[in-house]
């Protein structure tokens, strides 16, 4: 709507608009105008005339606005919320435990108090030097238990989320400091957006991933083209370069010159002409600029846009058009529409282009489209990207009708995207399909190595994409997404009924059990109609299907039916990890374990939603298996210590109890507790975020031993049961070597307080040490010179009179029964756990041990062999009404899981039942071409 820039101030009306909320995509709201814009009396306004917070003016110099909502009412400010943290596997393995020691320390406290308080009215009494009153107050019964639980309140190590906060912090900042992760094409490096999330790396187990822009580079070259039934660039493998074109174009060729201008025209290109008479095309999708920059190679050249006025220069003549409407692509709709007037003779015209099956089933009755369907079967065979174009004349009047009913919709404030989308489908029919364009994407750079090297990780894959089905298995097998005969194996379903659906589930199902035993790598292709109902009607078959596959291809899927397969997946206990790079792909990665976001062409939406951020699809081996490996090694060796050494002063306490008639009192003062946790042994523990079991290229070259973290080996109970019965053991050591050592010499209450403190940091050193795999000097300085600094700040204590220590470090150190009394501690301590330890390594050596070895040795290792993953079995059996007859060699594992949907079929398959196998490419091109013609 053009204004005179001298009205601009004189403009009233009213804004109709919805109550505020939170929805950024949409704003189904009307301007009404008064005089005297009264011919302009409502005028439709969406999303696309609003200005969010943060945006960026660009191609204009100013623009005339008002506010609709302010504050806490914006949309960005309803959709500010405190966002839920993600819970790892090993946070959620750590609460576990934690209550499991909060149940122990409750159980202990119990029993000391009630043994304190039986010995207290029977044996204290007896004492002279004890003067317990003869009768107490009602409470008396409790000071001891509360003694206890004073005393025992340590065995939860309240720092360790602090500790846990600061190493994630560590981690994050690992992979934003890693220039092997910078894509120096672009610049741009990797960034970790949440920071608490990083051992999940190192355990994912399924990664869900978009197509373009993800495992292709997103720039759309336009490749070939079918117009009116006749092939070109099929001889040179470019269009622009083919001689038939070049002389179909030059001879004005009434066809060609119709499918070059819905190139042109029917998109949402901007023209930008610089000072120089050059111009450029700024385009909201690359595959529109791909169409439009092709159009001009061949002279029809989008020059001009002026408020509603489009100018095409074509072989020297200038056309114009007026674009009366715009009918923007969704993704239930598949394509995009504009009614455009010729300027030069008066005719409407409707021009389309879309996704095949939005497009050839509206034909013209008695148009051929055999032809057209071919060369989309020929294409897709070809990895390529296909869009079909289409056009069709309208009458005045005809067009009038539909305006008005347009206009309504466009203004009504409910349900405005469904009314537009059926007025739409008012128009768009009856089109004369000009032709097919097929637009190239490259895969990127490292994309097949990758996928290789993340399944031997164990990690499964599923493509999810918009993009057609033979597009997408051509893709997938070019970046060993899945294998070719007769090593793999395809499978379909399809249908647009639910029985339809139901009949190929079946089918697919069979199938998965008898060959789950076999070596043959399966893999299943859902287009997003039939996923619609798997996920409505058959949920738990579906469900059973994702469990028994390692790899699966979803087609044709809206950004909706790729977040409900991520939650589908997280549903089965699977740490999943989405990736993507558009705004389509944000839902999907906000509802993954794990999200990543690739700094693409589609823009920064994804990698902002998203948790880790990186340049190319490449690195995502790097995040995974270094940095996601490290982390979570890491992470379990420091939150078991940190349980391990709050258990060692814990359990002297408790024995020291024994000894004190379980009274309750302290061994040790409150500035040695606060010192030991907060200091002694937190720092040499920290510094094991350097700590590397092994190098990152064995690493990267034996991904295998990513299997050890996904199951969990590092931390669970079992390793928590070994680290508990250490504390407890180290604590007998300390104890009963302190006591014989000092108690008979009758020595002061602080010494003995001191020799145990000194014999618990003298342990803590040599655990530390023992634990870590990779020393620097950083890791030399935290632990020894931990140690060194515990003896300093003691003597400086024990120098101060008033600090209750005077003279008792001095004392200690010049005795040679306190040294004696160190050496026994850490050779009683230490001596079983490296027995236990080097027996381990010898006798019983882990695939990581080996490859220690290895390294050690300098020598290589040709072959790890197999390691089992860790075994997930189903979550509970289920009738299946779907009757599917069950081999007798099944595995046990895989138990049917399917829906008790009422409208599902019951029928039972003989042995007999043709099985949907897709054996080569030609079959499945013949049977997609067969579906193709049905329509």
């Amino acid at each position: 709507m053009g204004i005179d820039f001298e009205l601009l101030h004189k403009i009233k009306g009213v804004i109709e608009c919805p109550n505020p909320d939170k929805d950024i995509t949409r704003f189904d709201a009307n301007l009404r105008l008064f005089p005297p814009f009264i011919d302009n009396d409502v005028c439709p306004l969406t999303i696309k005339n609003t200005i969010l917070q943060s945006c960026y003016l660009r191609n204009t110099e100013w623009a005339c606005g008002v506010a609709v909502y302010t504050g806490n009412e914006t949309k960005l400010g309803m959709s500010r919320g405190i966002p839920e943290p993600k819970l790892t596997a090993m946070d959620a393995m750590i609460d576990k435990l934690t209550g499991a020691i909060f149940v122990f320390q409750i159980v202990v406290v119990m029993v000391l108090g009630i043994a304190g308080n039986v010995w207290k009215d029977t044996e204290a009494r007896k004492q002279w030097y004890v003067q317990y009153p003869i009768e107490g107050p009602w409470y008396e019964l409790l000071v001891i238990p509360l003694r206890f639980e004073l005393l025992c309140s340590i065995m939860i190590p309240i720092s360790i989320k602090v500790s846990l906060d600061l190493v994630k912090s560590l981690y994050a900042k690992f992979i934003d400091w890693d220039t092997e992760m910078i894509d120096y094409e672009t610049g741009i490096p990797s960034h970790a957006t949440n920071t608490a999330i990083s051992e999940d790396l190192g355990q994912v187990e399924y990664i869900m991933t978009d197509k373009t822009g993800t495992l292709t580079e997103n720039r759309m070259i336009f490749r070939r083209c079918c117009i009116s039934g006749v092939f070109y660039g099929n001889e040179s493998g470019d269009a622009l370069k083919d001689t038939k074109l070049l002389n179909a174009v030059a001879g004005s060729s009434p066809d060609v010159v119709q499918f070059l201008t819905v190139m042109a025209i029917c998109n949402t290109v901007v023209p930008i002409k610089s000072k120089t008479g050059a111009i450029s095309y700024k385009a909201q999708s690359q595959d529109e600029d791909a169409l439009v920059n092709a159009a001009a190679q061949l002279h029809m050249v989008y020059a001009n846009k002026t408020a509603n006025i489009l100018e095409i220069r074509f072989n020297g003549s200038v056309i114009k058009y007026e674009v009366l409407e715009i009918l923007e692509f969704t993704s239930d709709r598949k394509r995009m529409s504009v009614v455009v007037k010729d300027c030069q003779n008066g005719k409407i015209v409707l021009l389309s282009k879309g996704a095949d099956e939005a497009i050839l089933p509206y034909a013209y009755v008695g148009q051929q489209t055999r032809t057209f369907i071919e060369a989309v079967e020929q294409y897709a065979q070809l990895g390529l990207r296909t869009l079909c174009l289409a056009c069709r004349e309208l009458r005045e009047d005809e067009y009038q009708e539909w305006s008005l009913l347009f206009k309504e919709a466009s203004s009504t404030l409910v349900d405005r995207e469904w009314r537009i989308a059926e007025v739409c489908q008012r128009l768009e029919h009856d089109f004369e399909v000009l032709g097919v364009t097929a637009i190239e994407d490259r895969l990127q750079d490292g994309v097949p190595e990758t996928i290789e090297t993340l399944r031997k990780a164990g990690i499964n894959f599923w493509m999810l994409t918009g993009d057609k089905q033979n597009t997408a298995i051509q893709i997938a097998l070019s970046c060993n997404f899945i294998s070719p005969e007769p090593k793999g194996q395809l499978l379909l379903i399809d249908g647009k009924t639910e029985d339809e659906v139901c009949r190929s589930l079946e089918r697919v199902l069979l199938t998965m059990r008898i060959t789950s035993s076999e070596p043959k790598d399966v893999a299943f292709v859902v287009d997003g109609w039939a996923l619609e109902i798997a996920l409505k009607h058959y949920r738990k078959a579906f469900t059973e299907l994702a469990i028994l596959s390692r790899t699966a291809i979803c087609c044709r899927v809206t950004p909706s039916q790729k977040a409900q397969l991520v939650e589908l997946l997280k549903s089965c206990d699977y740490r999943t990890l989405a990736i993507g790079d558009g705004g389509n792909d944000v839902r999907m990665i906000q509802q993954a374990d794990i999200g990543v976001g690739i700094s693409g062409r589609e823009g920064l939406q994804a990698a902002r939603a998203a948790d880790y951020s990186i340049g190319k699809f490449r690195f995502l081996k790097r995040l995974i298996l270094v940095h996601g490996r490290y982390s979570y090694n890491r992470t379990a060796f420091l939150s078991q210590y940190s349980f391990y050494k709050s258990l060692v002063i814990c359990f002297i306490q408790i024995f020291f109890s024994f000894i004190s008639g379980v009274s309750g009192t302290s061994l040790f003062n409150s500035v040695s507790l606060m010192a030991y946790n907060v200091f002694y042994t937190s720092v040499p523990v920290l510094v094991s975020v350097l700590d590397k079991d092994l190098s990152e290229g064995t690493v990267m070259q034996h991904p295998q031993i990513l299997f050890y973290c996904q199951a969990g080996r590092l931390l669970n109970p079992s390793t928590f049961a070994g680290w508990f019965g250490r504390s407890l053991f180290h604590a007998i050591v300390v104890f009963v070597i302190t006591i014989h050592a000092y108690a008979y010499e009758k020595s002061e209450m602080e010494e003995l307080s001191m020799v145990a403190l000194s014999g618990c940091i003298w342990l803590q050193a040599f655990v530390v040490a023992l634990e870590t795999n990779s020393f620097t000097i950083l890791q030399h300085l935290a632990i020894w010179g931990n140690l060194v600094a515990f003896y300093v700040i003691n003597w400086i204590f024990s120098a101060i009179p008033a600090s209750g220590m005077y003279t008792i470090m001095f004392r200690l150190c010049r005795q040679l029964s306190y040294w004696i009394t160190m050496s026994l501690i850490v050779a009683a301590g230490m001596g079983p756990v490296l027995a236990l330890k080097y027996f381990r390594y010898t006798y019983r050596p882990s695939k990581i041990n080996t490859l220690q070895q290895a390294e050690r040795m300098g020598g290589p290792i040709l072959t790890l062999g197999n390691i089992e993953p860790h075994p997930r079995p189903m979550e509970k059996e289920v009738v299946s009404p779907l009757q599917i007859s069950q081999p007798k060699n099944r595995n046990p594992v895989y138990e049917p899981l399917l829906s008790d949907s009422p409208n599902s079929s019951r029928r039972s398959l003989g042995s007999g039942t043709p099985f949907d196998f897709f054996q080569s490419q030609s079959r499945l091109s013949s049977s997609y071409s067969r579906n193709c013609k049905d329509n």
